[in-house]
C-alpha cells in the first residue's frame, strides 16, 4: 500500500469519528514524510467548539503548530479527505504546507480546484503540491451518507 493511502485512511478514521459527534464527516492528517510520523489528526469540531473556523484542517495545523512550537510547517504534509474550503486553502498556504493530498473534490464550497483557486491568485504567499481524488470514492460515499441520512 502506497503511503498516502495509508495516511488518508487515518483522515477516514478521523471524519468517521466527526460524524459519530453528528459533526460534518471531513478529517485531516499532518504528516512528516522524512520520518514518515503522523504529527496530528483531526476532524471538523465547528458544533461542539461552537466555532466556524474548527475545520479538520485548520486544527490539525493548530496542533501540529503547537505541536513543533512554530507558526509554519515547512516539509509537511497534509491529508484531508474533501478539497478544502478558502479559508482552509488560505490557512494551508500560511503554514507553507508542502503538500496537500485531498479525496473527494468539492464543487460547491471547494477553494483549491473550485471557487476560487486559492493557490492560484497572484496573493496567495505559498502554493503546496496538490494531488486531487486520493481515495476520493471513500470519501464521497462518507458525506453523502451523512447528509443523505439528514435529508
Amino acid at each position: 500500500m502506497a503511503p498516502f493511502t495509508s495516511y488518508m485512511q487515518e483522515a477516514l478514521r478521523e471524519a468517521r469519528a466527526a460524524a459519530d459527534r453528528d459533526e460534518t464527516p471531513v478529517g485531516a492528517v499532518i504528516v512528516d514524510p522524512a520520518r514518515d510520523e503522523i504529527i496530528a489528526a483531526e476532524g471538523n469540531r465547528t458544533r461542539e467548539m461552537n466555532d466556524p473556523t474548527a475545520h479538520a484542517e485548520v486544527l490539525a495545523i493548530r496542533s501540529a503548530c503547537a505541536k513543533l512550537g512554530s507558526e509554519r510547517l515547512p516539509g509537511l504534509d497534509l491529508y484531508v479527505t474533501l478539497e478544502p474550503c478558502p479559508m482552509c486553502a488560505t490557512t494551508i498556504s500560511f503554514a507553507r504546507i508542502r503538500r496537500l493530498y485531498f479525496g473527494a473534490y468539492d464543487p460547491k464550497g471547494g477553494g483549491v480546484e473550485h471557487g476560487p483557486t486559492i493557490f492560484n491568485q497572484p496573493t496567495c504567499h505559498h502554493a503546496p503540491e496538490t494531488i486531487g481524488g486520493v481515495s476520493e470514492t471513500d470519501a464521497a460515499v462518507l458525506l453523502k451518507v451523512f447528509f443523505g441520512s439528514r435529508r
